[in-house]
This record gives structure tokens, sequence and C-alpha cells, in this order.
């Protein structure tokens, strides 16, 4: 899946998109099911140990705002927030995709191109990403176009590494 001429350089996922696994993601992502993300962070701990203690933050996946306003929350964003590093909200989605899951492999890198960017705020800066290492996180991982968009952005932004941490991957 990653090739040489990938940003991202790594990608960890808890498991397989099936069975438990599936439907834990489901409950968190079409139920509601906030909590779910601690126990999904845990696991997640676990199978990408070695990518964390060599991070410096670990970057959600962001979705368009209208979809993160109609869901309540971002579930990369709830996971994020248990994995035990600094939380750097550094990308945006600035315009609203089809959902990957309805699209083929070719679909799904043509649908995400162009649609990240740096989040800019008048408020809050977003952290300095130069020289640092980044894991980004998902909730599900299919031909990691989605991933690989977002970590082009990153490393554009100056970060030096860039690796992807989900909690399951659909093969």
């Amino acid at each position: 899946m990653l090739d040489a001429d990938a940003a991202i350089s790594a990608l960890i996922s808890v498991g397989a998109y099936e069975g438990s696994l599936r439907n834990i993601v489901h409950a968190l992502k079409y139920q509601g099911r906030r909590s779910i993300a601690v126990t999904l962070a845990g696991l997640m701990r676990t199978a990408g140990k070695d990518l964390l203690s060599r991070a410096d933050y670990v970057v959600p996946v962001p979705l368009h705002w209208r979809r993160e306003h109609a869901r309540g929350f971002n579930q990369a964003r709830e996971i994020a927030r248990h994995l035990g590093l600094p939380v750097a909200d550094a990308l945006i989605r600035s315009r609203a995709t089809t959902p990957q899951v309805e699209l083929s492999a070719e679909e799904r890198v043509a649908n995400v191109a162009g649609a990240f960017g740096l989040k800019r705020s008048r408020f809050r800066a977003a952290p300095d990403l130069k020289a640092c290492r980044v894991v980004l996180i998902d909730d599900v991982a299919t031909t990691g176009a989605t991933l690989e968009a977002c970590a082009r952005v990153l490393k554009m932004a100056g970060a030096t590494s860039v690796c992807g941490l989900t909690a399951a991957r659909k093969t």
C-alpha cells in the first residue's frame, strides 16, 4: 500500500475492519458512543507503541464542518485525545467529500485531492510542525488515500515524518 513516493511512511492498524472491531468502530462513529474512543485509543496505543514513542504530536484526520456538526463530534479527534500525546488539531477539510466507502480506489484518491489544508485561526495558532514527527489518527484506513492526502499537507508544513495509526484497516 505504501510506495517510495508516499508522504506517509508507515501505517499501523489494530486489526481488520470486520467482526467485533467493525461493530465497535460503528458504535463510536454512527451511534455516537464517544466513550468507546477510550477503548479504541488503548488498543491503538498498544499496536502503535513504536510510532507513538517517537512522535511529537498526534493529528486527527478532520471531518468537513458539516459532517462534524451533523455527527456532533469527530471520531478521530475523540480517539486522539486519549493516546497520551499532544493533539495538534492542525488540519481542516476545506471541502465536503463523498464518503470514501462508496468509492473505488481510484475515485478515493480523486475525491480527497486538494480537500485538506492547514487550519488557521485568528484565536489560536496551530502548533508549528517544522521538524516534528507526526502520527495521523483515523478510525479506518482503506486505500490510504485520505491519510496520504493529509500527510502531504503536513509534510508541506514542515513535518519531518508522518505515520498513520488507525483502529481498523479494510482489506
